[in-house]
């Protein structure tokens, strides 16, 4: 086959640069699917809370004439053709995936369209890459079992990435929401003290905490949408409960579950539970600093103490070189 190359190109040559474009259009693609891009909920939920406003004031007019629609870039287009046509977007999976994206923040129409581009694009592109590299190009000659290990393992990872950078993601927005959920609490329990209501103190909370704690505010901030559009208030109490899956903040959402279907004080309730999770939080905290020994045994061991042998013990060993050399 190498005789029907041009420019005396190797099917070696050809493979690596089929594999070289196929990375650089995955590149292209990542960079136009709105991944790196801003995200639009801020925007929306902006909209949102002002159409929200308007209708409460009756300002609120019928529109002249309706707006254009966004052009989505032509990446995210190639994508959700690629998916519709392998048929990757089943309702199920669908939903899931869906459940997944608005957990981790990606709140983005086509959030799902790039996880399953990606997530079937992936392993191909790394399968042939390993493949080129190990057997073509002979990264690893001479070892037969890295040969035989490698390419399987560079495949699995590769199909486990998406769902790792998904993990990761959420696990930092749960910490972070975590962390500011307390001081939440009792900015809530003054709202409510000063006589809002829920809707309205969760709007105050997202506009005070929208710099100290992004992700809570957004939470919040939808939430309080959620509560002035939807007919049935619990909904949107269960939807939150839904989107963060923490025990603390389910346990807020039955709370206010029960204060709406009862009547109970908002503030006595939301008082107690900022206590508690104050009390919580600084039991984390007395814990990791009660694990801090334990944490620093091993490193103390492999890295600080040889350099105290070699500083305190290094001088005497040279001179005591010296001393039978001169000998």
């Amino acid at each position: 086959m190498s005789n029907f190359l041009p420019f005396g190109l190797t099917l070696i040559d050809l493979i690596t640069l089929l594999v070289g474009a196929t990375a650089f259009i995955v590149v292209i693609a990542v960079w136009q699917s709105g991944i790196v891009a801003r995200d639009p909920m801020k925007g929306r939920i902006k909209s949102l809370q002002d159409r929200r406003q308007a209708l409460r004031a009756g300002l609120i007019t019928e529109p002249k004439r309706r707006a254009s629609p966004i052009k989505q870039p032509q990446g995210v287009n190639v994508m959700r053709e690629v998916v519709k046509k392998l048929k990757l977007a089943q309702n199920e999976t669908t939903q899931k995936v869906s459940k997944k994206m608005m957990q981790a923040g990606w709140r983005q129409k086509d959030a799902v369209v790039i996880y399953l581009f990606f997530k079937m694009v992936l392993p191909i592109l790394i399968a042939v890459t390993a493949v080129v590299f190990v057997y073509g190009l002979g990264v690893l000659n001479g070892k037969p079992m890295m040969e035989m290990l490698v390419p399987p393992g560079a495949i699995l990872l590769a199909f486990m990435a998406p769902d790792l950078v998904v993990k990761n993601q959420t696990q930092k927005r749960m910490d972070a929401i975590r962390k500011g959920l307390p001081d939440a609490l009792d900015l809530m329990v003054i709202c409510a003290e000063a006589g809002l209501t829920l809707d309205t103190a969760l709007n105050r909370v997202t506009q005070e905490m929208g710099k100290s704690a992004p992700e809570l505010a957004d939470e919040f901030g939808l939430a309080s949408i959620e509560l002035g559009f939807l007919p049935d208030r619990r909904q949107a109490l269960a939807n939150l409960a839904e989107r963060v899956p923490l025990p603390s903040v389910r346990g807020v959402v039955t709370t206010l579950v029960q204060t709406e279907r009862y009547g109970t004080p908002l503030a006595m309730s939301l008082r107690v539970l900022s206590a508690e999770f104050r009390n919580e939080r600084m039991m984390k905290a007395e814990e990791k600093a009660a694990r801090l020994p334990a944490t620093m045994t091993v490193p103390l061991i492999l890295f600080i103490l040889p350099t105290l042998f070699v500083v305190l013990l290094g001088p005497a060993a040279c001179q005591i070189s010296d001393e039978l050399i001169n000998r």
